[in-house]
């Protein structure tokens, strides 16, 4: 086998490894009440917090204040590390570690378009969302919020982005 063949071989056999997919997640407060999404999945109208997939060379801090603006338009400055959550969707089988971070609301751009899939923004209250439980795309959703409630913080540095010498800048 040549070198080529046996890096090949490599790659393909770390790529048999099961990951989690990295999404992460952002708990926005203001005026007791927390920024949602609605969604459409798969026909499926849910609720969620501004979330995403992380993006290969990207800082999960950065990847939280990119979703938030890319699904609600809202500028956001991040303040905590609120959790990190792992979660099995009984449906699909999928597997998921999400880290969920607190920020404050800075700036609304209006006019923005929303990711596709996006219906539109909602702020509501820990009750509302509560009584939404049958829509929450995750049981994260509830979850995130009771901790930011219940005052779990970690803070921000707890995460250290350790930038490969071959990352895209």
């Amino acid at each position: 086998m040549d070198e080529d063949s046996t890096i090949k071989a490599m790659l393909a056999a770390e790529d048999a490894i099961w990951r989690p997919h990295v999404t992460v997640a952002t708990v926005v407060p203001r005026d007791g009440r927390f920024l949602l999404v609605e969604e459409d999945v798969r026909g499926r109208l849910v609720l969620n917090q501004p979330a995403g997939h992380l993006d290969p060379d990207e800082p999960l801090q950065i990847a939280a204040v990119r979703e938030t603006l890319e699904e609600t338009g809202w500028d956001i400055e991040l303040d905590c590390l609120l959790c990190v959550q792992q979660w099995q969707n009984a449906e699909s089988g999928r597997q998921f570690v999400r880290f969920t971070f607190a920020g404050v609301p800075i700036r609304h751009h209006a006019t923005r378009a929303l990711d596709n899939g996006i219906v539109r923004t909602l702020w509501l209250s820990r009750d509302e969302i509560a009584a939404e439980s049958a829509r929450l795309r995750s049981p994260m959703v509830l979850t995130s919020v009771d901790d930011w409630l219940a005052g779990h913080r970690l803070p921000l540095d707890a995460i250290r982005w350790l930038p490969s010498e071959t990352a895209s800048a």
